[in-house]
């Protein structure tokens, strides 16, 4: 099930990102341990007594200049209503009650979703008092805390993710595959769609989204229905370029989680850039099977080897995520788009693979044997026992003596040792080490 989302929303200065760093300080278990992800944005995964969710921090996309100030903090609060599962209302309570606070308020009590109001910097029982002249804002008995100091934060989860669902360990239940189509603007999102759903094909029907979701479009191809997920829409045109890039986020954030595999759109004629970068690392933190679409392939002048030398190039960009497959394609002369297809449904084939712990182990263990752990401390590491977990996406428990002196290196080193023997191509593998 996909992770609920929570959006931070508030004027400056009222502790948002401190807050955000917070929730995501204290999440109770390891989701994945990829080093170097970019945790420069705004939104990440967390996990709070087993349910997980997405918390977006609004604060960095308020713009500098002065005279659209008080717009784009109507805009974040818009756009975070409109998208969110649950909104944090926050407000400081140094300052009391702002005119900017009422503003926020008045749109959020239109609102339908879940408004919890939250008042920061109350690091002592006795700042508690500080808390009732918010009360006039209309929102219900606000939540107090300390975001910098950490005080009441339990309890504030326990709260705000009082109505989320467990994230148990049942794995979901097969159903249309469900592709997702996403990158930056104008890369040819819609045209992909469009192609594919060309009159040569048989649509099914067309699904309209809800006011949070993207347009689902449902074909069928070889006799099977593929629902395909566009994240190109963006309805309302009235925003500040900081607004838009924040919408856009959290709609590919919405599409990620609800698909089975993420089709990434790269521009053959603009080349990789960081935002690029950014969409795939995206995806791989939502544990997403993914495939790289090299789109507008048609224009790009070729060359003895253009293919081979551009996919080495994306390789390298990739660099962690190289496991990535890359295909060349064209929406505009659907050049190799229904083999865009078919290796979207041979990558989900693949997370939904599930390897037998004895095959697991005997090659594993011969390769840990050979090339055993390094430990910063006079402990020696033994990792005694693998299992497979879960898959959808592939998770696979390694239970050692010291779970905590195991290396990023070396957990690299294993999951390329898995890639090697199993294959697993475009799929994210989590590596969770326990003590046996």
């Amino acid at each position: 099930m996909p992770s609920n989302i929570i959006a931070i929303v508030g004027r400056p200065n009222v502790g948002k990102s401190t807050l955000f760093n917070r929730i995501l300080g204290v999440r109770e278990a390891i989701v994945h341990g990829l080093p170097g992800v970019t945790r420069d944005r705004k939104y990440a995964e967390a996990e709070w007594a087993g349910k997980h969710f997405t918390v977006v921090d609004t604060g960095g996309f308020v713009p500098d200049s002065k005279d659209v100030f008080e717009k784009a903090i109507r805009e974040q609060a818009e756009i975070a209503i409109e998208e969110a599962d649950v909104v944090v209302f926050l407000v400081d309570a140094a300052t009391g009650v702002m005119t900017l606070d009422k503003e926020i308020a008045d749109i959020l009590r239109k609102s339908q979703k879940p408004i919890y109001l939250v008042v920061n910097k109350i690091d002592s029982a006795k700042r508690e008092v500080l808390a009732h002249e918010f009360h006039e804002l209309g929102l219900g008995d606000p939540v107090t805390i300390s975001a910098l100091a950490g005080r009441e934060i339990g309890d504030f989860l326990d709260v705000i993710t009082s109505s989320f669902e467990r994230n148990g360990k049942e794995e979901k239940k097969e159903g249309s595959l469900r592709l997702a189509v996403i990158g930056k603007p104008n890369v040819g999102k819609s045209s992909l769609i469009n192609a594919l759903l060309g009159k040569n094909r048989q649509v099914v029907t067309d699904v309209p989204g809800t006011t949070r979701d993207p347009v689902d479009s449902i074909f069928k191809y070889a006799g099977e229905e593929i629902v395909l997920i566009d994240t190109a829409g963006l309805r309302k045109k009235r925003r500040t370029a900081e607004s838009l890039e924040f919408f856009s986020a959290i709609r590919t954030l919405r599409s990620i989680e609800r698909s089975d595999v993420a089709v990434i759109l790269f521009d053959a004629a603009r080349g990789v850039d960081v935002q690029d970068l950014h969409i795939v690392e995206t995806a791989i933190e939502r544990r997403r099977a993914s495939i790289i679409a090299v789109n507008k392939w048609d224009i790009v002048e070729k060359e003895t080897k253009t293919a081979r030398q551009f996919e080495e190039f994306i390789k390298d960009k990739l660099g962690l995520y190289d496991y990535l497959p890359v295909m060349f394609v064209s929406a505009l002369t659907k050049q190799r788009i229904f083999k865009l297809v078919e290796l979207a449904k041979k990558v989900h084939e693949e997370q939904c693979r599930r390897i037998a712990t004895s095959v697991l182990n005997n090659k594993m263990l011969r390769d840990m044997e050979r090339n055993p752990p390094k430990s910063s401390s006079p402990k020696e590491i033994k990792i005694k026992f693998i299992t497979q977990v879960r898959t959808r996406p592939p998770m696979f428990t390694f239970f050692c003596n010291e779970p905590q002196l195991v290396q990023e290196s070396y957990k690299r080193f294993l999951a390329n040792k898995l890639r090697e023997h199993f294959g697993f191509e475009g799929v994210p593998l989590t590596l969770v080490f326990k003590r046996k």
